[in-house]
């Protein structure tokens, strides 16, 4: 029953973090249709700041993290992606993959190749007995941040102006145009939100490994994309879960693969992927309609 409850928080922990990056990406699929690779560069980014911020206090720092993140993406909007609106999605997926080299080297010149050391704040290193059970403070809060972000987006989505104009151009872009809905605002938004979702997901996962490099946002990416993928990626719901049961699946293996067969996790998961998509090759909860 300990072991259990253990896996348990290690699953909502790791689940909740990509969950929260698989909505990024589904969330600009579906509005402009773009894969973007350059995500993966988001989280670099928000780790990076983190590091630059660490002798703040917290609340400071988190903010800090957050505008950081959020500015490079609307910057990686305006400047990159906004050109190429509307071209072909090989040329959007090229774009993004230009983005992201860009970012990557522009970290180099500025930080460093090396990884830098991030210790977490003191009261995240404590832990809370559980059942029993004693677990970490940074799961807890990962895993209730994860749920308040999952829960304020669907408010944001059902309930405001900007989140029905976000569903409308999810659901048909040239049509939400022509009733009137701004696109520049509509896709600045979404950006902006995958900047905040890319900015928590960062400071959990740093957090987690102590450290941040250049290339801390590539695994990531990749299951993040997988589990969209599973998911369905023509539904915010269904990436959502997709991301969730990617990244529990990898947090479970993580702790109960015995030590000659953990490097091996990957191929684990990636098998399971393999076997999902042979049965459901539309994604657990597939769209009516996905806009390619």
């Amino acid at each position: 029953m300990t072991q259990l409850l253990e896996y348990l928080v290690d699953a909502l922990s790791g689940g909740g973090i990509y969950a929260l990056l698989t909505i990024g990406l589904a969330l600009l699929f579906s509005v402009m249709g773009l894969m973007n690779f350059a995500y993966g560069e988001l989280i670099m980014t928000g780790g990076f700041a983190m590091f630059l911020l660490r002798d703040l206090p917290w609340p400071l720092m988190v903010a800090g993290v957050i505008v950081a993140v959020v500015v490079i993406a609307l910057i990686t909007e305006r400047l990159a992606f906004r050109p190429l609106r509307g071209a072909s999605p090989l040329t959007l997926l090229i774009g993004s993959f230009a983005v992201s080299v860009i970012l990557q080297n522009a970290a180099r010149m500025t930080v460093g190749p090396r990884a830098k050391g991030v210790e977490p704040y003191d009261w995240l290193d404590k832990t809370v007995s559980l059942g029993g059970v004693d677990v970490q403070m940074l799961d807890l809060v990962t895993i209730a941040v994860a749920l308040a972000l999952i829960g304020g987006l669907v408010v944001l989505l059902k309930r405001t102006q900007l989140g029905v104009q976000l569903r409308a151009a999810a659901e048909d872009f040239e049509m939400a145009a022509l009733l009137g809905v701004k696109s520049n605002r509509v896709i600045a938004s979404a950006f902006a939100i995958t900047g905040v979702l890319a900015a928590v997901a960062a400071l959990m996962l740093v957090m987690k490994q102590g450290s941040v490099s250049v290339t801390i946002g590539s695994v990531p990416l990749l299951i993040a994309f997988v589990g969209a993928v599973v998911g369905g990626m023509g539904s915010l719901g269904g990436a959502a879960l997709g991301g969730f049961l990617l990244g529990a699946t990898t947090a479970v293996l993580d702790a109960a693969l015995p030590g000659d067969l953990a490097p091996f996790r990957d191929a684990f998961v990636f098998g399971l992927v393999i076997v999902m998509l042979a049965t459901r090759p539309q994604g657990l909860v597939p769209a009516p309609e996905v806009r390619v």
